[in-house]
């Protein structure tokens, strides 16, 4: 029977040494040649150093609830989004789809394509054909340029018949749905004594509606006038600075999934080595940041209070019975509101609470490792709703003070979306601690 092996090659970045132009290695072993790779800090992240914590409810717990265990558990370093996923880094990610289903499905225009370069140069031998993005920023897809009729091409794209409000031009948002394929690490591990499984077992693909649910601000509460929230939190350009909502667990994953294939393509056109790719933090990640290094403290800030000297709240959330812009904000604010922590992370307790990549099991503390603890599971369309949870961290603004303490964990259905519910992204660190002088 034959034996199956999963490899991971990284193409394009090692040289193997040939006798043509270069040293001889006088038949020694030196290794392969490898392009540098320095590591830097992605835009907009911050470095988490690696280190040890006690997780769990370690805080003061009020209610003695001891809904985890506590212990000491152990993080590799990793980075972190500073702030939440705000709407206009979201709505890149809604803008790239939507141009790149316009291309390849309405205009079929040659030049938004990359053609082989030199003459005689062959085309793919796939067949599969690649969008110039630097001709697409050059010459929108959307613009209304002399000469051009690709209005009349995506006339398709619009709401049709009665779904047209005013005969106003708006784009299908159903339309807009993200493919992609990745791999399922952990069920291959699990399965490596199987020699009958192959490699596209273990490939998970997904195809996910990209558009956040804007009607979550009349959905998650009945009898309130939340109208104007609908029609412009994501579209109104007053709230791009404001974290994205309205969006799935399987949602925020996608945008992981494009933000890392984005960063990848930019990589490879000069031939540099790809980092780490971007994903959901872990519960234990999560928490690990939102402490900031502080040592059994409640909040991210430090202390057992919500307020500071003066008396002002430090995190948008429900304060008493519900003084919702007692802090600053009625519903959200801006990503980069309050003081950051000692990790130099925004708004880790309140705002909006945040996905993790971690399936919810009250009692999973007891049985993960004490080594980057998670504990994961891929659910099927098919599993019971049960199976579905993911833990949600953080607290957000119409929560009450209890659930921006760090140890807090509460979830959430991956296919629910919901006004107070956002994320960030996490990328693990390649390489030696940044701290490690040795």
């Amino acid at each position: 029977m034959k034996h199956i092996y999963f490899l991971l090659v990284t193409f394009g970045f090692v040289a193997v040494l040939s006798g043509c132009g270069s040293k001889s290695d006088r038949g020694e072993v030196i290794g392969v040649t490898q392009k540098t790779f320095r590591a830097e800090v992605p835009y907009n992240m911050v470095y988490i150093p690696s280190g040890s914590f006690l997780m769990g409810q370690t805080d003061q717990d009020v209610t003695f609830s001891q809904i985890a265990q506590t212990r000491q558990v152990t993080i590799p370093a990793f980075f972190m989004d500073q702030t939440e996923i705000s709407n206009s880094q979201y709505k890149q990610f809604v803008n790239w789809v939507r141009d790149s289903i316009a291309i390849t499905s309405y205009l079929n225009d040659p030049k938004y394509y990359i053609t082989p370069k030199g003459k005689g140069a062959a085309p793919n031998p796939t067949g599969k054909k690649n969008i110039n993005w630097d001709y697409v920023k050059k010459y929108p897809v959307w613009a209304n340029r002399k000469g051009s009729n690709n209005g009349t091409k995506l006339q398709g794209m619009y709401y049709q018949g009665d779904d047209r409000v005013f005969d106003r031009n708006e784009v299908d948002v159903h339309l807009l749905k993200y493919n992609y394929a990745i791999m399922d690490l952990r069920d291959a591990a699990n399965y490596r004594p199987d020699k009958n499984k192959k490699r596209s077992d273990f490939i998970l693909r997904d195809t996910v509606p990209v558009y956040p649910d804007t009607l979550v601000w009349l959905g998650d509460f009945s009898y309130a006038a939340n109208e104007p929230i609908v029609e412009g939190y994501f579209s109104h350009p007053s709230f791009k600075d404001y974290p994205v909502v309205g969006v799935t667990w399987r949602q925020a994953r996608a945008f992981t999934v494009w933000r890392t294939r984005y960063n990848e393509a930019y990589q490879d056109k000069r031939h540099l080595p790809h980092r780490s790719e971007y994903k959901l933090p872990t519960e234990s990640e999560f928490e690990y940041a939102a402490r900031g290094s502080r040592i059994g403290a409640d909040y991210p800030w430090g202390g057992p209070y919500i307020k500071n000297a003066k008396g002002c709240l430090l995190a948008n959330f429900k304060p008493g019975r519900g003084n919702y812009s007692d802090d600053g904000g009625t519903y959200t604010v801006n990503v980069k509101s309050y003081f950051p922590n000692d990790y130099g992370l925004y708004n880790m307790a309140g705002n909006v609470a945040e996905w993790t990549s971690s399936a919810y099991d009250p009692s999973a503390s007891s049985f993960v490792n004490d080594l980057a603890p998670t504990f994961n599971y891929e659910a099927k369309a098919k599993d019971k709703e049960v199976l579905k949870r993911k833990v949600v961290r953080g607290g957000s603004w119409k929560d009450v003070g209890y659930f921006l303490q760090n140890s807090s964990r509460t979830y959430e259905y991956q296919d629910t979306a919901k006004s107070y519910i956002g994320f960030r992204c996490v990328s693990h660190f390649l390489g030696r601690d940044l701290r490690d002088k040795r």
